[in-house]
């Protein structure tokens, strides 16, 4: 397969959507963008699942891309920007990338159908139809423990043959369909994880990157692994993986994005770690945990390893 797009790879980030008093925050966001622009990542995601996309309103999105673009530009960085979409009906889900045809967007990641559980069959049509509807790259985002579906390795190569679907978002939990599917994939098509705590062991099999909401703390660190992977330094890959491994754990020991919010809040990149029902704050001791970590890492200074940007 020829590949028309750019191939992803590398460490990008699932951006969290700031809240203040209900409201989108957009001092928060643009302060995050400005900030995330100055890390070593290679790709920024908006109103995915760490987005609360699903919470967000049409104008709410429109107006969350035109700014996240707006602090990128403002900042001099050019990283790809994809918008998280999300729908068990095609038809909408095609109206939506439609709807957003002249936004300042790079391509999308399309979760799988939810809910409704459709065929391997009826997968590969919607996202066929997806990419006929588009001439924007799609990922497509495969995550069988929140939708209820599993894209298997067959349909997701049929798939792979369409020119503008570049590759996976791949959380199908299963290491031997991962694995599998690494194995099997054509050139241009990236597998890039989504389970935090297989970051280093999907690089070290094969995977182009990760998309990784953990990566909102330590960015350097977690880029330094595939980094010192590309450069052929398995060790020094390793002690980098070893030094974050625990951060996931900690981040998603209650529903995401809540404990990264917190996090971000007590760090101050963000004013409030709101987030929208049915998402509630993090625990009483959820919230001191963090506290002592943002504490600790902040006193002793832990060092990253330094990496270029992305």
């Amino acid at each position: 397969m020829e590949a028309s797009h750019p191939v992803p790879g590398g460490l990008w980030l699932p951006l969290v959507t700031p809240f203040r008093d209900g409201m989108l925050d957009e001092t928060s966001l643009r302060r995050l963008v400005r900030h995330y622009a100055g890390e070593p990542i290679d790709g920024l995601i908006l109103a995915a699942t760490t987005g609360e996309g699903l919470t967000l309103d049409e104008a709410e999105v429109e107006r969350l891309v035109a700014l996240a673009a707006g602090a990128l530009a403002a900042a001099g960085r050019r990283l790809p920007l994809f918008l998280g979409l999300a729908g068990s009906d095609t038809r909408k889900v095609a109206q939506a990338l439609e709807r957003s045809a002249a936004w300042p967007l790079d391509g999308y990641l399309v979760t799988c159908p939810y809910y409704t559980r459709p065929s391997q069959e009826g997968m590969l049509r919607h996202f066929s139809a997806l990419a006929e509807a588009t001439a924007r790259p799609i990922m497509i985002y495969n995550i069988p423990y929140r939708t209820g579906v599993n894209l298997g390795n067959a349909a997701m190569l049929d798939l792979a043959a369409r020119p503008n679907i570049i590759g996976v978002k791949d959380c199908s939990a299963d290491m031997a369909q991962s694995f599998d599917l690494l194995r099997r994939k054509p050139p241009g098509f990236a597998v890039l994880t989504g389970e935090d705590a297989f970051f280093h062991p999907m690089l070290t099999q094969g995977a182009e990157g990760g998309i990784v909401a953990s990566a909102h703390v330590e960015t350097r660190a977690f880029a330094a692994v595939p980094a010192l992977l590309r450069e052929g330094d398995g060790p020094g890959a390793l002690a980098a993986w070893r030094a974050i491994c625990d951060l996931p754990r900690l981040l998603f020991a209650e529903p995401s994005p809540a404990p990264i919010k917190h996090w971000l809040w007590r760090a101050g990149l963000i004013d409030s770690p709101e987030v929208r029902l049915p998402m509630i704050a993090v625990s009483d001791g959820l919230a001191t945990r963090i506290g002592q970590e943002v504490e600790r890492r902040r006193t002793e200074a832990i060092p990253a390893v330094a990496v270029g940007r992305g």
